[in-house]
């Protein structure tokens, strides 16, 4: 066995620069449960971007929630943000956290043959 090249190691190691968050409302929680609280929602979101926590945000085109990309460097720091917001003081959503970087195969465009 030989030892990996510089490339090969650097394409099995990533560096987070991005959480994306997905929220989903839980099974059985009505639209208005989630409606009464959007004003407070939506005033904590504005300020997270404001701030330069939340980078991007989109509807999911399903109409069942949202998608974030937040500025954070682990899913644990967007998890302990998203849990000071009201949709997630009431437990009406789902969330799923996953960490983002760069695109490792781009890496052996600039790795030495």
């Amino acid at each position: 066995m030989t030892a990996p090249s510089p490339a090969q190691a650097q394409a099995t190691s990533t560096v987070t620069t991005g959480v994306m968050v997905i929220l989903t409302a839980k099974a059985g929680v009505t639209r208005d449960q989630v409606m009464a609280v959007m004003p407070d929602e939506i005033r904590q979101t504005v300020q997270l971007y404001l701030n330069g926590k939340i980078r991007e945000w989109y509807s999911r085109s399903d109409g069942r929630g949202v998608v974030f990309l937040f500025d954070a460097k682990d899913p644990s720091e967007a998890h302990a943000i998203m849990e000071g917001l009201p949709l997630s003081k009431l437990d009406l959503m789902d969330h799923e956290y996953i960490g983002v970087g760069p695109l490792l195969p781009l890496r052996l465009l600039v790795a030495k043959p």
